[in-house]
């Protein structure tokens, strides 16, 4: 599971880190993303742009009677079961980020959130998929949904699943490739490549993105 990441890169570094020529919006620090929020992307439709979708799938038979139930993650392992992603295999993006969050549970029963990065503190991409929404009242969105896989030895301490992170070698190949390597895909990103740190209880709540939420606190 993958429920909220940071991208706390400026345009500039991002569009560098990716190779991009051009942006449909500029980017601001992200410090706490969440489901049904924008956020950068690139799409296999136009690689060389920074672009912005929200996170969460809205299947198509979700009832426009009533509030959107996104989907925000895709097990790879199923990927070519379900008809709601197996329709959406060729329309592959990166989603782009710097951190993600799982929390531990401690022994009192409450959770303490742990920031997951690269350890060099590079920016990386995760496989994800994408498509449009047309909502009730006519307006249409790009949404996408992020893959995830079995974790490393890391992230296993913690959670049973992690972000399909791409090894920055392997980017252009999801993009533009043609069916996806599934086999490659179910292999988690080396941990010894990863770190780990506890951060503010805030990042909790949706309602807090700030530089705090990234600070180590013990």
């Amino acid at each position: 599971m993958c429920g909220r990441y940071t991208l706390t890169a400026d345009t500039a570094q991002v569009m560098a880190r990716f190779g991009l020529e051009h942006a449909e919006a500029p980017l601001v620090p992200r410090y706490n993303i969440a489901p049904a929020q924008p956020a950068a992307i690139v799409l296999n439709t136009a690689s060389n742009t920074l672009s912005i979708a929200q996170w969460g799938l809205i299947p198509p038979w979700q009832d426009q009677g009533r509030p959107a139930n996104r989907l925000i993650n895709a097990r790879v392992e199923t990927l070519t079961q379900k008809p709601t992603f197996r329709r959406l295999l060729g329309q592959r993006c990166l989603v782009l980020a710097d951190g993600f969050y799982e929390w531990r549970r401690l022994p009192n029963g409450t959770k303490q959130p742990l920031r997951f990065v690269l350890a060099s503190g590079a920016l990386f991409a995760m496989a994800g998929l994408w498509d449009t929404y047309t909502s009730p009242d006519g307006q249409t969105m790009r949404t996408f949904v992020i893959l995830t896989t079995a974790p490393n030895a890391l992230v296993a301490a913690i959670h049973n699943r992690m972000p399909v992170i791409l090894p920055r070698e392997s980017e252009s190949d999801w993009l533009t490739g043609g069916h996806p390597d599934l086999d490659a895909l179910r292999r988690p990103f080396p941990s010894d490549q990863m770190i780990a740190y506890p951060v503010s209880p805030r990042v909790n709540s949706v309602k807090y993105d700030d530089p705090s939420l990234v600070r180590p606190t013990g």
